[in-house]
């Protein structure tokens, strides 16, 4: 009697295992798409506070970014393979997150870095706290709730990709015509191998665009623009390091625990769509409660032992939601060893620094379709739902409010810097407010209910 179990070999299912020849390529994709956004956060941080009183060595703000690495692995992992409920058993990748990079640097001019990782600790516990009552609270996230906060992620990242393709806000390069070539020779490539290119050329087609991105910088680099690419992080960087504990004194101002938590909150809304983004578009259903709050849970845990390593907070990252949205490979195993990559990354130096020595042109060029996908995610969402006037209105107004008021930085001159940081911070904030309130309040009707109403006032 053969009791030996059978695995599926499958890119495209949940527990499958395919050869490490087919997962490789993708799992590297996911990698190089999360780098550098990873790493970002980290020297946007350390660059604000430096002539300030809290500045650090130049050798801890390297730390930073590597505790970052370290953090990103261990959350993708439990989000991969959950312990104790935690976790959401889905093919997501963590990291560092752009959303606070705002509050970050507030918290950080006015109070250092103990209070960053002080106002992170109570952070970490409302995100677990949401997490545990999440289920209770799902009714109020409908589809057209969850998807336009997905719409709006999709959209708010549009700026991100196109200075990236620019050639990144602060390069010499910035704008130049070199740029934008190797920007839209890289999204070229990712386009051809994605439409056009069949097996593994087609579904590691981001990481070939990547590459070959890559090849014709270094080329621009070498023999027409001097200084178009820059290798300052290879040389410099140790070839070694490991996390430690508590490097930053834990502070706890009130103020910065207020405003943290806050983003904690709305961070965990953000959760649920890229959840839900990650289930429709990777798996063609809506998350379970289990797995949306699994997946909060997780990142409050993480948050919590990022703090102790001194790793800033982390979320789920969108551009990783559009990988998998896009190929389809849903394997957790494909995953796990992209979590693999990014712990060595951690424990190397040298390794993140030649990842960082990428052009962000390159980057931008072979994410922007990325995001395009999860914009079309967050409209596939909410129109799963009847397009009523009353859904329409919805939606209509939190995107207009959302984009609208974060895109004219002078409409909130006024307000408190508090009251600033939180709505204005990102463009999903206000959105995420706004169809959420306004979903409870206007009664729900249905197209025919509408037609009834129209009807009856035409034979008045």
């Amino acid at each position: 009697m053969n009791t030996s179990k059978t695995y599926s070999t499958s890119l495209f299912d949940l527990d499958g295992r395919p050869p490490f020849k087919k997962s490789f390529p993708i799992a590297l994709q996911h990698f190089l798409a999360m780098l550098v956004g990873n790493a970002l956060p980290s020297l946007v941080l350390t660059s604000a506070l430096k002539g300030t009183e809290f500045a650090v060595p130049s050798d801890q703000a390297v730390y930073i970014i590597q505790a970052g690495m370290f953090i990103a692995a261990l959350a993708t992992f439990l989000q991969l393979y959950p312990v104790l409920k935690v976790g959401a058993k889905l093919p997501v990748i963590m990291g560092v997150s752009f959303a606070y990079i705002p509050i970050l640097l507030e918290i950080g001019k006015n109070y250092g870095y103990g209070a960053v990782f002080g106002a992170q600790i109570v952070g970490g516990l409302v995100a677990f706290a949401v997490g545990m009552g999440i289920g209770k609270i799902r009714k109020f996230f409908p589809p057209i709730v969850s998807g336009t906060v997905v719409l709006t992620i999709g959209l708010s990242l549009y700026p991100v990709a196109i200075k990236y393709m620019a050639g990144g806000v602060g390069s010499p390069f910035f704008g130049s015509h070199w740029s934008w070539i190797v920007a839209f020779f890289t999204l070229v490539v990712v386009l051809a191998c994605n439409m056009y290119g069949k097996g593994i050329i087609k579904l590691a087609a981001i990481l070939v665009g990547i590459i070959a991105g890559y090849i014709l910088a270094l080329i621009i680099h070498s023999t027409i623009a001097p200084g178009f690419m820059n290798f300052k992080n290879v040389v410099e960087a140790g070839w070694f390091t490991y996390p430690h504990i508590f490097p930053f004194k834990p502070e706890f101002p009130i103020a910065a625990i207020a405003t943290m938590s806050i983003m904690y909150i709305v961070n965990s809304v953000q959760a649920v769509g890229d959840i839900s983004s990650t289930t429709i578009g990777g798996l063609d259903r809506e998350p379970t409660d289990r797995e949306i709050s699994g997946a909060i849970k997780a990142n409050g845990v993480m948050s919590l032992i990022g703090s102790i390593i001194g790793a800033l907070p982390t979320a789920t990252y969108s551009q990783n939601v559009g990988i998998v949205s896009m190929t389809k490979v849903v394997a957790r195993s494909v995953l796990r060893i992209t979590a693999v990559v990014i712990l060595i990354a951690g424990f190397i130096p040298k390794f993140g620094g030649l990842m960082m020595s990428i052009p962000q042109c390159v980057i931008g060029g072979a994410t922007i379709s990325v995001f395009a996908q999860i914009t079309m995610n967050g409209i596939r969402l909410i129109t799963s739902q009847e397009l009523s006037i009353r859904n329409a209105t919805i939606v209509g107004l939190g995107v207009a409010l959302g984009m609208g008021i974060v895109a004219v930085p002078d409409a909130t001159a006024n307000l408190g810097d508090t009251m600033k940081m939180i709505f204005t911070s990102s463009p999903v904030i206000l959105a995420t407010l706004v169809v959420f309130i306004l979903n409870i309040i206007i009664p729900g009707k249905t197209l025919a209910q509408e037609k009834a109403e129209r009807e009856k006032i035409d034979k008045k």
